[in-house]
């Protein structure tokens, strides 16, 4: 039985997962590692404590379909909307840069739904708080150690973690990585900001004319959704929630901050735009060192292979672009190289 190892519950890894279930026709044991405690990576969803069914995107907040794409995934677009997953965006977005024939959808359930869409299809065994530490070749098949529990062996291994963290890797992979590989992974860069999730109890109005807005007069705030809005959700049942990103620069400076006083200062910067909002009644602070690629790994068409049999593939918006097509393409891009090893 062929054993595969994707290392990153994002929309790569979740993607390659179910292409996988699709493409491999023998017996195949499907493992997905992520360091994090639920799906979506920078597509996630967070949920209130106070209330579960209070969701807000902290990651993408919608997904931009250009006419290239549209005709290029058009089998993606169409299976994520024929599941409800999808649905056009049709809330006002103030700011928004509209270009003629591009497409905007928002996931009802929340952005990570995609996630989950994708990990269900694919029948994964999923593990959270999984933090991979070595990868080892023991006896032609990659040994994978993480902080905690066993190492394990697999027959393929896929990561899709930002390249940084690759390179953080400790065992054989470090000397599996040419040089020039090195310099490609260490010359991608990223934006860095914050997302702070507010979540409001039932019967909470946010009387503005819109569902997002971006800003572009405050040195804090770049983008404001009233999330519920957003994807024309209301309900008796669970309060309305709210989703700020933070601007690069501010993100930039205060990443090594104290949460604590991060969020204080957002707050402060959100009563200049909207005053007068009432008291949350829980918060959700999320830092995005590796928001969105600045510059991706140059000449990797979408992934990149640093052993060949067996095959350990990098794939992921450091190869691409970081947008629901990058990765797409970059999950594409991996499966056509391991199509001879599966």
């Amino acid at each position: 039985m062929l054993r595969v190892l994707v290392v990153g519950a994002g929309l790569t890894g979740s993607l390659c997962a179910a292409l996988l279930r699709r493409t491999v026709a023998g017996p195949l044991h499907l493992a997905l590692w992520d360091k994090a405690g639920d799906a979506g990576g920078r597509m996630i969803t967070a949920n209130s404590p106070q209330n579960p069914r209070c969701t807000a995107d902290l990651g993408a907040q919608y997904i931009t379909c250009t006419p290239h794409y549209a005709e290029k995934h058009r089998e993606f677009y169409e299976e994520l909307l024929a599941h409800g997953v999808l649905v056009p965006l049709t809330s006002p977005i103030e700011g928004m840069m509209v270009k003629e024939g591009d497409c905007n959808f928002v996931a009802p359930q929340g952005i990570s739904s995609i996630i989950k869409h994708y990990l269900k299809e694919s029948g994964a065994e999923v593990f959270f708080k999984q933090r991979v530490t070595q990868i080892n070749l023991r006896n032609n098949v990659w040994e994978v150690s993480k902080e905690t529990g066993s190492p394990e062996q697999f027959d393929l291994v896929i990561l899709t973690m930002p390249a940084p963290q690759i390179l953080e890797l400790q065992g054989d992979i470090v000397n599996l990585i040419t040089e020039c590989q090195r310099q490609q992974l260490a010359s991608v860069s990223y934006s860095s900001r914050y997302a702070l999730g507010l979540f409001y109890e039932v019967g909470m109005k946010i009387d503005v004319p819109w569902a997002g807005r971006y800003i572009t007069s405050n040195p804090c705030v770049r983008f404001i959704s009233i999330d519920n809005q957003k994807r024309s959700i209301e309900s008796s049942e669970f309060g309305p929630s709210l989703v700020i990103h933070t601007t690069v620069p501010f993100g930039v400076t205060h990443m090594e901050h104290r949460e604590e006083d991060v969020q204080q200062i957002i707050s402060q910067q959100l009563e200049t735009i909207l005053p007068g909002l009432p008291q949350p009644v829980a918060t959700k602070c999320q830092k995005w060192r590796y928001s969105q690629v600045i510059n991706s790994a140059a000449n990797c068409p979408g992934q990149m292979t640093l052993h060949l049999n067996p095959s350990l593939v990098c794939g992921g918006d450091g190869f691409t672009h970081s947008n629901f097509d990058g990765c797409v393409a970059s999950a594409l891009s991996v499966l056509e190289a391991l199509k001879n090893h599966i």
